[in-house]
């Protein structure tokens, strides 16, 4: 197995994040530092990043976690701020936030110690669907409706087209679903700004296959078998 690939996989970083480690010489197999890409490891192998050993879990286990607002979408956070990790300190093994979602919107986040589950799910050659529940200030004109369906021009490229749902329309806000396929930070938000709404409340209720069944905020599920296999099929129906 390519070293970088099991570095993923054991939970250390992304493939692309544990390239880098290599090429800064911090990583070693058996006690070799290693800088090249493609090189091999096999099982029982001594590979340390920073001289931490890493290893593969005993069991792959990924969860549907229901992120509150408020809550930073790192394991770690130097200002002191609420942490996805502190929900997730009970469990043994190094799990980690697949994506992200912003400070301010809740919903569906998953966290894993499946390297090869978050690799299908983040990596932005594999068509993710995303859906939020949204409510934006105004009432939604059918001409930006259709600019938002069509895509939009935003500072850092054309969008994909979105999928757009309206649910109410109150005196002074509208409340709908968006469904996109990219990953943008706070694309959502920056998509309405574009077309001159400001998004109020913003909760991502489903991810691909998984919804958040019923989860309150701070709760979390295992996902099903039947779950992951359906992620991973975004691998096999795009090689």
């Amino acid at each position: 197995m390519r070293l970088q690939k099991y570095m993923a996989m054991c939970g250390v970083a992304s493939r692309r994040h544990s390239e880098e480690l290599i090429t800064q010489g911090r990583v070693t197999v058996d006690g070799r530092t290693i800088r090249e890409m493609g090189s091999q490891v096999e099982a029982g192998q001594d590979v340390r990043v920073d001289g931490v050993p890493i290893r593969l879990p005993d069991a792959w286990m990924t969860y549907v976690f229901y992120k509150p607002q408020a809550v930073v979408t790192t394991m770690q956070d130097p200002q002191g701020r609420p942490t996805v990790a502190d929900y997730f300190r009970d469990l043994p093994g190094r799990f980690y936030p697949v994506g992200r979602l912003d400070y301010d919107t809740e919903g569906l986040l998953l966290v894993t110690n499946d390297g090869d589950l978050a690799q299908v799910v983040a990596h932005p050659r594999y068509v993710m669907e995303k859906t939020y529940l949204t409510v934006i200030r105004g009432i939604l004109r059918p001409e930006d409706r259709r600019a938002l369906e069509r895509g939009i021009m935003l500072e850092d490229g054309m969008t994909a087209p979105a999928a757009l749902k309206i649910l109410e329309r109150r005196r002074e806000t509208t409340l709908l679903e968006i469904t996109i396929h990219e990953g943008r930070n706070r694309q959502v938000r920056r998509m309405f700004d574009a077309v001159g709404y400001s998004v109020q409340y913003l909760l991502r209720n489903r991810l691909g296959p998984i919804s958040l069944n019923g989860l309150q905020p701070g709760e979390r599920r295992l996902i099903t078998d039947a779950e992951r296999n359906e992620l991973l099929k975004a691998r096999t129906s795009h090689c």
